[in-house]
């Protein structure tokens, strides 16, 4: 499993906790070099001086930013994007603002690290993109998530279209739908409903496994999609069996 990314570059956003931090490290232990960005320099720290791993400082919601950076690294054989925001709230209960945030964060930022980037992999005539979607989209509905489930379907179709588009130029696109996963983000959510314990009996109580997945399983996920050369167009669902 050491080499199944040797001479491979990866670029992870959102590596600096959660699942894209844990993603960060797999890349890197497949023998990837790995360009490991957030929003969150004090975040990107802990992975300062890791073999394989160069941190980086990158908005995705910068347009000139990301072309930038993308323009200052190597070329990029993987582009795992896994910036998103979670908010709560029926579709009566969502703000237009909430909406338009969730678009830009979960959707548009995929768009645009892909428009950086795909040029030089059709260049190539080869390259993997992992987009960040979620159970809590097409593939399920779920109760008080609505601006968070509409994007997150559209993370779905956007991967499908890139799918569809660059399947003959060497391109392979897919999407990793994670169910309830153990994250610093998830442990803010639940905090913030009051009631901590009773918050994450809820969420253990709907896992069919019943418990809760971890960041590294889903970075497992990663890597294996990062280097399935036969497999494109595909939304995993990596849920605990919460959508049997």
């Amino acid at each position: 499993m050491t080499t199944y990314l040797a001479g491979k570059t990866v670029l992870v956003t959102a590596a600096g906790q959660g699942i894209g931090r844990a993603s960060a490290l797999a890349f890197a232990a497949a023998g990837a070099r790995v360009y490991a960005t957030d929003i969150n320099e004090q975040a990107l720290a802990a992975l300062e001086g890791t073999a394989n791993i160069t941190p980086g400082k990158l908005d995705v919601l910068d347009t000139a930013g990301v072309e930038a950076y993308i323009k200052s690294i190597d070329a990029v054989d993987v582009l795992f994007n896994c910036a998103g925001v979670v908010h709560s709230g029926s579709v009566l209960e969502m703000s237009d603002n909430d909406l338009d945030f969730a678009f830009d964060l979960n959707l548009r930022a995929m768009v645009r690290t892909i428009r950086a980037i795909l040029p030089g992999m059709l260049e190539r005539g080869d390259g993997a993109i992992i987009n960040m979607s979620s159970i809590a989209s097409s593939s399920k509905g779920v109760p008080n998530r609505c601006a968070y489930g509409v994007t997150k379907a559209a993370v779905i179709g956007l991967t499908k279209s890139i799918a569809a588009d660059y399947v003959a130029r060497g391109i392979r696109c897919n999407a990793i739908c994670p169910g309830t996963v153990e994250s610093p983000s998830l442990e803010g959510r639940m905090r913030a409903q009051g009631n901590y314990n009773e918050a994450r009996a809820a969420f253990i109580a709907r896992q069919p496994m019943g418990r809760l997945g971890t960041a590294e399983e889903i970075a497992d996920l990663a890597v294996y999609l990062a280097g399935a050369t036969y497999t494109t167009g595909q939304a995993y669902g990596i849920d605990g069996g919460w959508s049997i």
